[in-house]
C-alpha cells in the first residue's frame, strides 16, 4: 500500500506542472482562462454599432420639377469629431494627449445634382453631391509626469472634408412623383 501511495504521489508531482503550464494536450483550462481586455475595445465596438449610418447613402424623394435641391444638413459636431484622427492612446502619467477648447467652422464646397441614371437595387435616381470643408481649431495638450513633469500646450487646426452625398429618386409625371413622395414620407420615422 505504501508503494502505491508513493507512486501516485510521484505521478502527481510530475503530472501537476504539465497541467498547470498549458502544455498538456488534455488541459481544459483554455476556455475558462480570463483574457485581459483593453479599456478602449468596448468603445470601438460601441462606435461601430451606434454610428452605423455614417457611411450609408440615404435615398430621398424625387425633386419636384422647377425646384432646386439644396444641401440643408451640414455635418454636426459629433460627426466632425468622429471623422477627425483619433487622439493617440497613451500610457497614464507617462504620455497623455488631450484636445481642449474645440471650435468648428463649416463651409459648403460643392452642391450639385447629377443627371438621372440607373442605380442597381434602387432604379433611376439622381446623385446629389454635398461636400463640406470643416475646420476644427483646438488646443492640443501633451502631458507627462514620468520621468520628469512636462506639459506642452499649442493651438492646432485640423481640416476635414466630409461628403454627404445622397440620392433622389426619379419618376416621370407629377402624379407618380406625389405618390412616391407620399409613400417615402409615410415610411420615414
Amino acid at each position: 500500500m505504501r508503494s502505491v501511495r508513493k507512486w501516485l504521489y510521484l505521478a502527481a508531482v510530475l503530472f501537476a506542472p504539465a497541467m498547470l503550464s498549458g502544455c498538456f494536450p488534455f488541459s481544459f483550462l483554455g476556455f475558462a482562462t480570463p483574457i485581459p481586455m483593453q479599456p478602449w475595445v468596448a468603445d470601438r465596438i460601441e462606435e461601430r454599432l451606434v454610428n452605423r449610418n455614417d457611411s450609408r447613402t440615404p435615398i430621398l424623394p424625387p425633386i419636384p420639377p422647377g425646384h432646386k435641391s439644396f444641401c440643408e444638413d451640414p455635418p454636426d459636431r459629433a460627426e466632425i469629431l468622429r471623422a477627425m484622427p483619433r487622439v493617440a492612446r497613451g500610457v497614464p502619467y507617462i504620455y497623455e494627449e488631450f484636445r481642449d477648447d474645440i471650435e468648428f467652422t463649416v463651409e459648403k464646397l460643392v452642391d450639385k445634382v447629377d443627371p438621372p441614371r440607373f442605380f442597381p437595387l434602387i432604379g433611376p435616381a439622381q446623385l446629389h453631391h454635398c461636400h463640406w470643408k470643416c475646420t476644427v481649431y483646438f488646443t492640443e495638450t501633451l502631458d507627462s509626469m514620468y520621468p520628469f513633469p512636462f506639459r506642452a500646450k499649442r493651438r492646432r487646426a485640423e481640416v476635414i472634408y466630409i461628403d454627404k452625398d445622397h440620392l433622389h429618386l426619379c419618376v416621370s409625371g407629377p402624379d407618380a412623383q406625389q405618390v412616391t413622395a407620399r409613400e417615402m414620407n409615410a415610411v420615414r420615422p
